[in-house]
């Protein structure tokens, strides 16, 4: 498709204008009959010049708005309301620290590398101890435990980080789905450890 000096114009000479009194070439499109959603893209119209300027001049952006969401899609912020998840009051879910937690952006990265720095250390403390492998003790860190954990003691935790991480719990929300698929694999492993009694 070649687009000429009109922004939007598609010259084919394959598609006729879908205005049902028309027949020009269609060569302007404008939102369909169906709108864009789950199943896909939306279906475009194909309209003449005229009659996409006229579908243009009466189409209603706002339609199905309340006034108050209207006002709000008119602001000059519109669109830069939405919290970042590391904002979020949810966003200390995995034990990591919130970004909001502090004025300098490079105590948040420190505190970050910090928490990542200190879950390997106590990882391989836990390893070099004897009691348990590396990977045992890896297993120990993503469900939060240290090595004074039972087999009672990790069923709670397994329990309880499931139900914090699945979808269903928080709404749909699938952004700790590999959160969830370490805590399971974590569990599966420590299930069979001999270490826990």
């Amino acid at each position: 498709m070649s687009q000429s000096r009109f922004h939007g114009r598609y010259a084919t000479g394959e598609r006729v204008c879908e205005h049902p009194a028309c027949n020009e070439a269609g060569e302007f499109r404008a939102p369909g009959y169906r709108p864009n959603g789950f199943d896909g893209p939306g279906e475009w119209r194909w309209l003449c010049l005229q009659h996409v300027r006229e579908f243009n001049a009466g189409y209603d952006w706002f339609e199905g708005m309340s006034a108050e969401e209207i006002l709000m899609a008119q602001s000059p912020a519109s669109g830069w309301r939405t919290e970042s998840p590391s904002f979020s009051a949810r966003a200390q879910v995995d034990g990591m620290p919130r970004w909001a937690d502090f004025v300098d952006p490079l105590e948040a990265i420190s505190a970050r590398a910090g928490g990542i720095r200190s879950q390997a250390e106590r990882a391989s403390r836990m390893a070099s101890d004897g009691r348990f492998s590396k990977t045992e003790a890896e297993a120990l860190e993503v469900m939060g435990l240290g090595s004074d954990t039972d087999r009672r003691r990790l069923r709670r935790r397994y329990s309880e980080l499931v139900r914090r991480y699945h979808p269903d719990r928080n709404g749909g929300d699938r952004r700790y789905e590999a959160r969830l698929g370490a805590v399971v694999d974590a569990y599966q492993l420590l299930r069979k450890c001999a270490a826990l009694v």
